[in-house]
């Protein structure tokens, strides 16, 4: 009895710590994500956000896979992000010179549950592309990641260097 009310504290502590700890996780990736005032500069970093995902056991130590110049990371548990699901973070950096055009930053790919609002003011405000009705299954493939994916609402939100440095029109 004592050892069954043990786990059961120890579980509802540790839903509430990852319930927390997903908030900061959020948090982090947000930052890496928004625009410092007045410039197309980003106010965090999309290696420290991914490395607090690496550190909370959510995504694995190295990318799932490389291509051209950017990282890309399978989230291995369901996490909330701007109330929708995180499915995928892309980070692009220059590591060592392989051809044009690098533009560093970070995207997302998210299982969409509800309207997009958020997201597209978001996306305004920060400078970012988001794209709706994304294949994920597609652009998986694309970049040589084999992954089932469930048929779902998908979209993707694109925080790199040309989009904050695209026209605004």
């Amino acid at each position: 009895m004592k050892r069954a009310l043990a786990c059961t504290v120890l579980a509802a502590c540790s839903a509430m710590a990852l319930a927390a700890d997903t908030h900061s996780l959020e948090s982090g990736l947000l930052h890496a994500m928004q625009l410092k005032k007045g410039t197309t500069e980003r106010t965090g970093t999309s290696g420290q956000a991914i490395r607090a995902y690496q550190h909370a056991g959510l995504v694995s130590k190295t990318p799932r896979q490389r291509a051209d110049y950017t990282d890309y990371y399978l989230l291995d548990k369901p996490v909330p992000f701007m109330g929708h699901e995180l499915v995928l973070i892309e980070e692009e950096y220059i590591d060592k010179y392989i051809g044009c055009c690098v533009s560093p930053g970070v995207g997302i790919t998210l299982k969409v549950h509800g309207s997009i609002t958020k997201l597209q003011q978001f996306a305004r405000t920060n400078r970012c592309t988001l794209t709706d009705d994304v294949d994920v299954a597609q652009a998986l493939r694309e970049v040589a990641i084999k992954n089932k994916v469930p048929k779902a609402h998908y979209a993707s939100l694109s925080c790199r260097e040309r989009d904050a440095e695209r026209d605004e029109s």
